[in-house]
């Protein structure tokens, strides 16, 4: 084919070896070679608007011409001179032009000033433009967006880019997608989308950023995310939006985008369960007095980026741009609210709160050791190894504690100039304190799927919502279903040495599990008398580890044949709960080795009188 042919092509005197297809700017540049251009984008068809990518070309025939090096492919023997005198004049002639219609434009400027042109003759003079016309963004609207909702209106000097009848009709078209890929590949930064569509462009924000910046519809999830290649988020991507696009399968070098992918379900065999699903945050607008929906109050993961060296800020701790000089800590938010009257939090301690406090306070002093940092604590719990002695050195460091009563008296409020202020009631007397930026400790929660995956793995909850554990103290790692251990806050609120532990500890009663070649089950287990079950189902609907089964029998009599069907307890799942004996209508089921003969002759001969 041609495009595989490798052609052999002189510009500026070097020798360049180039496959066939591509154009003389895309063989120029994989050499090195910079060729000037405003309209060129590897993503778009060729086009030479802008005319600054000229170049004077000499063909095999000896015929010399100046042509666009963006839109003429190589030739076998074609010398090219990007830097030719006639070239170079032209150059000049369009960056005055360039220049007479946009003076502020830094790219033109600068690109103009490598050509020592400084200013266009005074008879250039036109009216002052950022947009130089050169048509990326209508073409990538419609060539890769397949919308075309934006384009050239109007002619001569008044010739603009908008979306078509939008302003001269006063009509709302729905067409922009506000995607921004206009924005994206202007050259001057002319094209704002709020006055193109008069939408306002809604970003995508940052899981993991806590929506403190936005990413793009191709991104990681987290750093050192397993595995660590980039997703694409189908409810943003323009090709699952309208089928087109597709330019990042273009750019990738190593062809590892496939569109064509769906999500797979996959089956596996396995001998053991380790649930460690984590938890997630208190949401502190369910509580409106904290006033979370103010933007100097932020919750404590929030704070935690943004004085993270790889976070939004690179570090800085800022709102606004504004480095805060008055920082107020509020603790147990969303926890211990037992006697907060209407309150939506949890009765429970979230054990970590205290600590991030203290050690957030502590980041602010060392960034910003001129500031003021209040914590409003319910109680100080600083229960870990170090923890008291870190707690006192961070007081020492002049961070200041009160002590705030848990009522709904702890409130955020704004003043007319965006001020904040945070009222609450310590020792029974009322405390104002004004501030720059409040962090609230929000607490740990349950995460909102645990009912579903409880429900799926037949284990069950505490009454916080937890996954519950077979035994406190004896079997803290162990669920009542055999083979299914918990780790980490799925089961509680706890810190990352505790989480780390409980996972070892689990990862052990797995081995414990995978190293034998049998297991020992519990004797005493559900059983059913076939000559009473009469099938109606009732056992296997309130049986909680899906033990219970109902099969099919047939009878046969001479000449006829009876169907009927029967429970069946699979003795792997069955646990011995016994909730189903009270459920069987007609007393078919019974437990082995713990009838209801064997009980009564137990109780009688303890003396019970039957």
């Amino acid at each position: 084919m041609e495009e595989d042919k490798e052609i052999t092509l002189e510009i500026d005197g070097r020798e360049v070896k180039a496959k066939g297809g591509l154009t003389i700017l895309e063989a120029a540049r994989s050499e090195g070679i910079d060729i000037p251009t405003l309209c060129y984008h590897a993503a778009l068809s060729p086009f030479g608007a802008c005319r600054l990518c000229s170049v004077k070309i000499t063909t095999g025939h000896g015929r010399e011409r100046i042509v666009t090096s963006c839109t003429y492919p190589v030739e076998e023997g074609l010398k090219v001179e990007t830097k030719a005198p006639e070239v170079i004049v032209g150059r000049k002639m369009i960056l005055e032009l360039l220049l007479a219609r946009c003076p502020d434009v830094k790219e033109i400027k600068e690109l103009a000033s490598g050509y020592g042109v400084e200013a266009p003759r005074s008879r250039l003079k036109l009216k002052e433009e950022e947009c130089i016309l050169c048509g990326l963004c209508t073409r990538i609207c419609e060539e890769r967006m397949g919308v075309s909702a934006i384009n050239f209106v109007g002619r001569g000097v008044d010739r603009k880019v908008e979306t078509p009848f939008q302003r001269t009709l006063d009509i709302n078209l729905d067409v922009c997608m506000t995607c921004g890929a206009c924005a994206f590949v202007c050259p001057t930064g002319a094209i704002k989308l709020e006055d193109i569509t008069g939408k306002k462009p809604i970003p995508i924000p940052s899981e993991f950023e806590m929506g403190l910046t936005s990413r793009a519809p191709i991104y990681v999830p987290f750093p050192q995310a397993i595995p660590n290649v980039p997703v694409i988020g189908k409810e943003k991507c323009v090709h699952f939006l309208t089928g087109e696009c597709r330019i990042c399968e273009e750019f990738c070098e190593a062809d590892a985008i496939d569109f064509e992918q769906e999500e797979e379900v996959i089956e596996l065999n396995v001998g053991a369960i380790v649930v460690a699903t984590g938890y997630d945050l208190f949401d502190p607008s369910l509580e409106p007095n904290y006033g979370y929906d103010y933007d100097g109050v932020i919750t404590g993961l929030e704070f935690e980026r943004l004085c993270n060296a790889s976070g939004p800020t690179k570090g800085k701790i800022e709102i606004k741009g504004k480095e805060p000089k008055e920082v107020v800590f509020i603790s147990c938010v969303g926890s211990r609210e037992k006697e907060v009257e209407g309150g939506k939090g949890n009765e429970y301690c979230s054990r970590v709160c205290c600590m991030y406090i203290a050690k957030q306070a502590h980041l602010v002093k060392e960034h910003i050791p001129d500031a003021t940092v209040t914590v409003f604590y319910t109680d100080v719990r600083a229960f870990g190894k170090g923890f008291e002695e870190f707690y006192w050195r961070v007081k020492e460091e002049g961070v200041n504690y009160i002590r705030r009563e848990l009522t709904d008296e702890t409130k955020v409020e704004q003043d007319v100039n965006g001020r904040l202020k945070v009222k609450t009631v310590s020792e029974g007397r009322p405390v104002e304190k004004e501030a720059d930026l409040v962090v609230l400790a929000t607490g740990i929660i349950p995460r909102n799927d645990t009912l579903d995956l409880a429900r799926k793995l037949k284990i069950t909850q505490s009454s916080d919502k937890f996954f519950l554990e077979a035994h406190p103290k004896l079997r803290p790692i162990d669920t009542l279903t055999d083979g299914i251990f918990i780790a980490g806050c799925c089961q509680s609120p706890k810190d990352i040495p505790d989480s780390v532990a409980q996972a070892s500890a689990a990862a052990s009663r797995v081995c414990s599990i995978l190293s034998r070649d049998f297991i020992e089950v519990e004797p005493i287990i559900a059983e059913v008398n076939e000559e009473l079950c009469i099938g109606c189902g009732s056992c296997e609907e309130v049986c909680p580890f899906g033990a219970i089964e109902l099969k099919e029998e047939e009878l046969q009599f001479e000449e006829i044949v009876l169907r009927t069907r029967k429970s069946y307890v699979n003795p792997a799942l069955c646990k011995g709960c016994g909730a189903c004996i009270p459920e069987c209508p007609v007393g078919a089921m019974t437990q082995k080795q713990f009838t209801s003969m064997q009980i009564e002759a137990m109780l009688r001969e303890v003396g019970v009188t039957l």
